[in-house]
């Protein structure tokens, strides 16, 4: 009998979505550089003053952070055997992305 939380497929489709919304911000901002020949400082500024980019890029800061969290939780449940050292690690894993995702929001929405 099979024992275990059965996370793989789900695991394996958060992993494909995350990676594709990223592969698709990079992308974007691969094209936005072609098109205007680089990037200096005031395009750069612009570009984020829209709120619509914001968000966009929000969505790829989050999209990094949970995927992030999947593999960094698989990687503990398969390698960190002592269950206080598995939860101890996941916990700080899980503050460390909490803290970046407000950071993010600092960055993104915060005022200079």
């Amino acid at each position: 009998m099979a024992v275990g939380a059965h996370y793989g497929a789900r695991d394996w489709l958060a992993q494909r979505v995350t990676a594709v919304v990223m592969t698709l911000y990079t992308l974007l901002i691969g094209l936005i550089v072609l098109w205007h020949g680089g990037l200096d400082y005031a395009s750069w500024k612009a570009m984020f003053a829209s709120t619509a980019f914001r968000v966009v890029s929000f969505l790829f800061m989050a999209s990094l952070l949970f995927h992030a969290w999947v593999g960094m939780r698989n990687i503990l449940m398969d390698y960190a055997k002592p269950t206080s050292l598995r939860l101890s690690l996941q916990v700080a894993v899980v503050c460390v992305l909490v803290a970046y995702a407000g950071w993010t929001v600092q960055v993104l929405w915060g005022h200079a």
